[in-house]
């Protein structure tokens, strides 16, 4: 794990404790780094210089992380067959909530081995980019689904020429300041923004972006974006 600064810069480099590729990584309220480690099964904290096991799990596989505005840890987690995908919600290692199933007790999410992005929103909904359900799923704070979004059915525009949506293939998912859903398509090379209640509101797709994967926003909603395939992260001022 490597930490840059905005001239590209290596500030500095940290190894995970068992020497495995992290999952995924979240920075808290308080700026301490979480990553999960899928393969020991545990959630990690880096602070000052120390890395902490936060949660150890026995039946279930942590994949991807995010820490809330409260200073909870949402994580996404598979069963070991890979038949089931839930969030459970953490205070510090303490087990606080479990969302997996809607109001018809219907899984919220795909099973199988997909990546699941998750990010909190201003209003502490609960975003979800499930890969393999071709989808975005919000739940709210208590764990109930308020909608899903499985893209906008338009074309794009990719310098003069104007190309039919692919397949909606949702990766990294963020949330700004105004509360708005950012969320990367790979395939179709652009970023949807997503009003909170899940209306479409408009594309980023500058022409310039190839294959986004990952998201992130810092506090002055500067949006980074990383490219699957070319190792680049590209910082975009997406505001108008």
């Amino acid at each position: 794990m490597r930490l840059y600064n905005l001239q590209g810069k290596l500030l500095k480099s940290v190894k995970t404790k068992s020497g495995n590729e992290p999952q995924d990584i979240a920075v808290t309220e308080s700026g301490d780094l979480i990553y999960t480690d899928y393969i020991n099964r545990t959630v990690n904290k880096i602070k000052n210089k120390k890395i902490q096991e936060v949660i150890k799990l026995l039946d279930w596989i942590p994949r991807c992380v995010c820490s809330t505005f409260l200073d909870d840890l949402l994580v996404i987690m598979d069963n070991e067959n890979d038949s089931r995908t839930k969030i459970v919600r953490y205070s510090g290692s303490t087990e606080k909530q479990s969302i997996e199933f809607d109001d018809k007790g219907e899984p919220l999410y795909s099973s199988g081995p997909f990546v699941k992005y998750i990010s909190e929103n201003r209003n502490q909904d609960i975003c979800v980019a499930d890969w393999g359900a071709r989808a975005v799923v919000v739940v709210d704070q208590a764990g109930k689904r308020r909608f899903r979004y499985t893209g906008n059915p338009s074309t794009s525009k990719r310098g003069k020429q104007s190309t039919t949506r692919r397949s909606f293939e949702p990766c990294g998912i963020a949330t700004d300041s105004q509360s708005l859903i950012l969320i990367a398509d790979r395939k179709n090379h652009h970023v949807h923004i997503l009003h909170q209640d899940g209306h479409f509101l408009r594309y980023i797709d500058n022409g310039d972006l190839h294959s986004p994967m990952g998201l992130c926003l810092d506090s002055k909603d500067n949006l980074f974006v990383a490219e699957w395939g070319t190792g680049k992260i590209k910082n975009i001022q997406y505001y108008k």
